[in-house]
Parts: structure tokens; sequence; C-alpha cells
């Protein structure tokens, strides 16, 4: 598209420039993961339980204040996989853990 391109927007109902509306489709591609306290987590970070959870298939639970290292996140807003000694393919919910 050439930079004097427009398109309309179904949502607002006007018509924007085609960067515009790439810009705002890249934009909303991206999904906001928060914590327990709303803090916006990343790929990487650290994050800590506030409580303690029972993995189910493994035996094994996972007490508060236990550290995770590097989460990734998975694309729903309330879900981040993350690993943990032991235990493979770990899902943790957001709503479980406060960024460290």
């Amino acid at each position: 598209m050439a930079d004097d391109d427009y398109v309309y927007d179904e949502a607002n109902g006007e018509w924007i420039s085609a960067a515009d509306a790439a810009a705002r489709a890249d934009a909303g591609d991206a999904v906001e993961v928060r914590d327990s306290v709303g803090n916006l987590l990343a790929d990487g970070d650290q994050v800590t339980l506030i409580k303690d959870l029972v993995v189910k298939g493994a035996g094994q639970t996972l007490k508060r204040g236990t550290l995770i290292k590097s989460i990734r996140l998975t694309g729903d807003a309330q879900e981040i996989d993350c690993r943990y000694d032991g235990i493979k393919g770990l899902v943790l919910r957001a709503e479980f853990v406060r960024k460290r």
C-alpha cells in the first residue's frame, strides 16, 4: 500500500491511513499479562508464587514463595509457561504469581 492509501476502520467508523491501520493491528496482537498485583510481565521475568499450588500429574506441591525463573508468555492473558526442576511443561496462572 502506498502512503496515500486510506482504509475504513470499522471500530471507530473513520478513514485512517494504511500506515496507521498497520500500526494498530500490530499493537492489537500483543497480549498484556499481569501478575496478582498488576505488574506487567514479560518473557524472561522472574516470579514468586503467592500461594501453595498442587501440580496435577506430578504429585508435587509448589510452596508459597517458590522462585520461578525465566518465564515465557503463551499468548493467553492469564497463563505463563515456565520450567521448574522435575516438572516438564509447567503452566501457571498469572493470578498466582508476583513479579520479582
